[in-house]
C-alpha cells in the first residue's frame, strides 16, 4: 500500500528492532542498563570533591550572567506582566535546575499556574527528579505512577523539559554524569588501595625476635605485644625476646596511586568542563594555556545559556498562547555585563575634544547602549585641551572642519612651498659667497623669513601629539 508523503514510515511500532515494553520506552543509557540500577546512581557521583567542583565552576559561567527581556515591538504592558512575574520567581534557582539537564539528560520541571487578576500566570516552578518520568514510543514525556508503570500522559503547558542533546533514538539526552562514572569508580578504587598502602608503609615494620624453643602462646603473647606497640607507641617484652624496627621499603612508592587519581580527575574535568587547564594548570601548565582552554569553556558555557533561554522562552510562549494570543512574545536574554574600555573612552574623549563627531550609532555599537538610552546634544563642541594652546597663534580650534583645514595647511606641497620660500633666497645669496666666513656672517646678518614655518611646525607637533596620544590608547 502506497504511503503518503506527509506520513512518517519509520516509526518504533513497524521496526524489527523496537524495544519498548507497551507504551515505555527504555532508557537506552550503556552504563544505567549494565549496572541495572536508575539515574540515582549518577546522584552519587557529585559526592566526589573533584566531580562537584567542575560542576559548580560550569555552572557559574551561566548563573553569573545577568537576564533581560528584549520586547521586540511588543512594547506595552504585556511584556512588563511579563517581566514582573519572572521576577517574582527565583530565576537563579531555576536557572541553576536547568543547568542539571546535561548532568541528568533532562530535567522535568513542574509549572504552578494561578490566577493573578484576569491572568493565569505560573506562580512557582519546581524541578522533579527525572527518575520519577519517562518517555512514550512518541518521545513524549510520562510520569511514573504506583498505577501507571509505563507512565500517565501528561497535561499541556504543565512540564516545561529541557534535554539535553535529544535524538529520535533517545529522547532522554546525553548525560555528563554518564562519563565520569568509570573516572569515579577507578578513582575511588585507587583511593582505597592508597589508603591502604599508606597504612601498611605509613610507618616501620615492627619486628619480634624469640628463642627457637618458644611455644605458640608465647610467641601470639609477642604478636599482640607488638601490635600494642603499633597502636600505643610502647610494649612490655620478656628479656628474652627482642624488637628490631626495620625502615619501609623505599623502593614502594605511592606515585603510581596519585598519578592513577590524576588521570582520573583530568578525565572527569574533560568531560564536564571540555578541557582540564581552567582547573587543573599543574606542573606543565601555564597561564596562557588556561587562557587557551577558557576558550573551549565558553563554548560549552554558550550552550548551556542557549538552553536556559529556550527553556524560559517555552514558558513565556505559554504565557502569551494562554493570555494574550496573537501578540509578539518578547525574548529572554542572557548576556555578560562587559566592563567599560577606559582606553577607548579616553580616545573618544580626547577625538570629541578635538572637535570629532560621533554618531549615535557609534556609541550603540561601542559601548552597548540602548537607542532610547543616549541622546547627541547639536550645541558647540567642547573647547581643546588648554595644554596645546601654546602652539597655536590662530584662534582656538571649533569642530572638525577646522581640523580639517590645518591638515590642509600642513600638507606636503604647503610645507614645500614654505620651504622654497626660505631656502631660495638663501641659496642665491650663498652663490655669491667665497668662504665659510662671509657665508656665515650673510646668514646671521639676513632675515630668512622663517616665521611661517615655525608656525608650521608647531601646529604639526601639535597634531602629532594628538595622534601619538590616540594610537598610545588604541594600543
Amino acid at each position: 500500500m502506497a504511503k503518503k508523503l506527509s506520513e512518517e514510515i519509520a516509526t518504533r511500532k513497524r521496526s524489527i528492532n523496537f524495544y519498548s515494553l507497551g507504551t515505555y520506552l527504555p532508557d537506552p543509557d550503556i552504563v544505567l542498563r549494565k549496572q541495572g540500577k536508575d539515574v540515582r546512581i549518577y546522584k552519587e557521583l557529585l559526592c566526589d570533591p573533584h566531580v562537584f567542583a567542575c560542576v559548580q565552576s560550569r555552572k557559574s559561567g551561566v548563573l553569573s550572567l545577568n537576564w533581560d527581556l528584549n520586547r521586540g515591538l511588543d512594547k506595552d504592558k504585556n511584556a512588563e506582566i511579563v517581566e514582573k512575574t519572572l521576577k517574582k520567581l527565583n530565576i537563579t534557582n531555576i536557572i541553576s535546575d536547568i543547568l542539571d539537564t546535561p548532568l541528568f539528560g533532562f530535567t522535568p520541571i513542574e509549572v504552578m499556574w494561578g490566577k493573578v487578576g484576569n491572568l493565569v500566570l505560573p506562580i512557582e516552578l519546581k524541578a522533579k527528579p527525572p527518575e520519577w518520568f519517562c518517555f512514550d514510543e512518541n518521545n513524549q514525556l510520562k510520569f511514573r505512577t504506583k498505577e501507571h508503570y509505563f507512565g500517565e500522559e501528561l497535561p499541556p503547558r504543565k512540564f516545561l523539559c529541557p534535554q539535553s542533546n535529544p535524538s529520535y533514538e533517545n529522547p532522554y539526552g546525553e548525560r555528563v554524569l554518564s562519563r565520569v562514572f568509570w573516572p569515579v569508580t577507578f578513582k575511588k578504587g585507587g583511593l582505597k588501595f592508597w589508603v591502604v598502602f599508606t597504612e601498611k608503609y605509613g610507618m616501620p615494620h615492627l619486628v619480634g625476635k624469640h628463642p627457637r624453643g618458644a611455644t605458640k602462646e608465647e610467641t601470639d603473647s609477642l604478636a599482640d605485644l607488638l601490635e600494642q606497640m603499633v597502636q600505643d607507641a610502647i610494649a612490655v617484652i620478656p628479656d628474652d625476646s627482642s624488637v628490631e624496627i626495620q625502615e619501609a621499603n623505599k623502593s614502594s612508592s605511592a606515585a603510581i596511586y596519585e598519578q592513577l587519581i590524576d588521570k582520573m580527575n583530568a578525565e572527569i574535568s574533560k568531560a564536564i568542563l571540555g578541557q582540564t587547564l581552567t582547573t587543573e594548570i599543574g606542573g606543565n601548565g601555564s597561564y596562557a594555556a588556561a587562557n587557551t582552554h577558557m576558550g573551549i569553556r565558553q563554548d560549552i558555557i554558550d550552550s548551556d545559556k542557549k538552553l536556559v533561554e529556550n527553556t524560559i522562552n517555552k514558558l513565556i510562549q505559554w504565557i502569551y498562547e494562554i493570555n494574550f494570543p496573537n501578540a509578539e512574545t518578547p525574548i529572554f536574554e542572557l548576556y555578560q555585563e562587559e566592563d567599560v574600555d577606559l582606553s577607548l573612552a579616553q580616545r573618544d574623549k580626547i577625538l570629541s575634544d578635538s572637535g570629532v563627531k560621533f554618531s549615535k550609532e557609534y556609541f550603540i555599537k561601542t559601548y552597548g547602549f540602548d537607542e532610547e538610552d543616549i541622546e547627541i546634544k547639536e550645541d558647540g563642541l567642547p573647547v581643546p585641551m588648554s595644554q596645546y594652546s601654546q602652539f597655536a597663534e590662530e584662534p582656538v580650534i571649533k569642530g572638525q572642519k577646522q581640523i580639517d583645514d590645518l591638515f590642509k595647511f600642513l600638507s606636503e606641497v604647503e610645507l614645500n612651498k614654505q620651504s622654497q620660500k626660505m631656502i631660495s633666497p638663501l641659496l642665491s645669496l650663498l652663490e655669491t659667497c667665497e668662504s665659510y666666513e662671509e657665508a656665515f656672517e650673510l646668514l646671521t646678518n639676513k632675515n630668512l623669513h622663517t616665521k611661517q614655518l615655525e608656525q608650521s611646525i608647531q601646529k604639526a607637533m601639535f597634531l602629532c601629539e594628538l595622534q601619538g596620544r590616540s594610537d598610545g590608547l588604541d594600543e
